[in-house]
């Protein structure tokens, strides 16, 4: 595909600066870019790159606005990033034009299934009984839906995707377990995407739930009568244990775990790898990572580790001995 940067503009906007005729024919990275690509610097950190970048036009910030006229085209606008997504998006669009909604032949959907006439239901998909599909929500190939499950509206689910397989419930019998029945659902609002092989179980009592805008990476466990609320993002192979409750607008790093029962405040930030092993009733961004180390000095802190509480009484008892 060879668009003009005029064309572009056209249809997203922005200050552009330069020769609107010139052909674009890919998106790359700054450093990747050639004179036939167009790309975008949203952190000022990397204005050296935008200097040495042979990228056709580049999308910069109000900031870096002299700069990157220094070196050729470019659009300005205040949210560069932002901007790029869009651009991805259009782009997207005009290379490949969305498919009409179809359930392909293979997928197998209950004839007790509710599926809007809009929504697309890829190969090998399964859709049980009682379950509702939203308007132009698409499920790759290999997603299951399970029984009453409800999906909203303009949702997007990656292969290998599952929603409502029982969540991890057994009652200790002696030596043995018996498992408890999983009688609630699994609730998506409207525009949640979904990344492959991600698993969201249904409740046991009460509905697992993800309120609308909530976008989940690969890989990641969503336990039993969890609540997420909108607009949370999880980064991938994130763990979040049953009946957990996570706010609005939060961000969880990737491998991140967040135990059962624990309640989350909107706007909270965690890390990657972090194990939150209690509840965040404020927002702000919070680390529990022990940092990265060669093996023998990694051990020498550890067993150090190990003696903090009593080395905290010996100081509590120095202390008091030396108050006048």
């Amino acid at each position: 595909m060879r668009l003009e940067l005029k064309t572009i503009v056209t249809a997203l906007g922005g200050e552009f600066h330069g020769d609107a005729s010139v052909v674009v024919s890919g998106l790359a990275p700054l450093e990747a870019a050639t004179p036939s690509d167009i790309s975008f610097l949203s952190n000022p950190r990397y204005q050296q790159q935008l200097l040495g970048s042979k990228a056709g036009c580049v999308i910069v910030g109000v900031q870096a606005k002299e700069a990157a006229l220094s070196r050729g085209a470019c659009i300005v606008t205040p949210e560069p990033y932002l901007y790029f997504a869009r651009l991805t998006q259009w782009w997207k669009k005009q290379l490949r034009p969305m498919e009409s909604a179809h359930i392909h032949p293979s997928a197998v959907v209950d004839p007790q299934a509710v599926i809007h006439p809009t929504a697309s239901v890829g190969a090998l998909c399964v859709v049980e009984r009682g379950a509702h599909i939203g308007a132009h929500t698409v499920l790759k190939s290999r997603v299951t839906v399970g029984e009453d499950c409800h999906i909203g509206e303009r949702c997007l689910l990656h292969p290998g995707v599952v929603i409502g397989a029982d969540g991890f419930g057994f009652a200790p019998n002696g030596d043995t377990w018996e498992k408890i029945e999983q009688l609630g659902a699994v609730l998506i609002g409207n525009d949640v995407e979904i990344g492959a092989n991600t698993c969201i179980d249904r409740g046991a009592l009460q509905n697992t739930v993800l309120e609308d805008g909530v976008k989940l990476d690969n890989l990641i466990q969503i336990g039993h009568n969890v609540h997420v609320g909108r607009n949370t993002a999880m980064a991938g192979c994130v763990g979040v244990a049953g009946s957990a409750t996570i706010g609005a607008n939060c961000t969880v790093g990737g491998g991140a775990i967040i135990l059962g029962h624990l309640t989350l405040a909107p706007y909270v930030n965690i890390s990657a790898a972090t194990v939150v092993s209690k509840s965040i009733l404020k927002p702000g961004h919070y680390t529990g990572i022990f940092p990265v180390d060669d093996n023998a000095s990694w051990e020498r802190n550890a067993a150090t580790l190990k003696q903090l509480h009593s080395l905290r009484d010996r100081i509590k008892t120095i202390e008091k001995e030396i108050k006048p």
